[in-house]
């Protein structure tokens, strides 16, 4: 799966998503970007945006996207660290253009 992760998420994540083709918003110099930009850009190129905006569902009209989005609850790094199977299940489980909240 081709996945987006934005640049408030740790990048320990993506070091989770080896079995991925995974990128963070810094390493592809997206990080200028806003989210509405963001979102346009990722889609048809990713499937699935990591982030852990909690404004995101707020501020962006997610309705009619292809891409799936995660959204972490929290980015503390220990916390993220400790919750690494549960977003791996959320990555595995998820469905195209599905909005999915991680509680960790």
């Amino acid at each position: 799966m081709r996945i987006l992760i934005d640049e408030c998420v740790p990048r320990l994540v993506k070091g989770f998503l080896t079995d991925h083709d995974a990128r963070t918003v810094q390493e592809l110099g997206y990080s200028s970007y806003k989210n509405g930009d963001l979102l346009r850009f990722a889609e048809g190129k990713y499937e699935l945006f990591i982030t852990a905006d909690q404004n995101l569902r707020y501020q962006q009209n997610l309705t009619g996207r292809e891409l799936a989005i995660v959204m972490l609850s929290t980015n503390k790094k220990s916390i993220v660290k400790a919750s690494r199977d549960k977003i791996l299940e959320a990555v595995t489980e998820i469905k195209p253009s599905e909005f999915r909240e991680l509680f960790l």
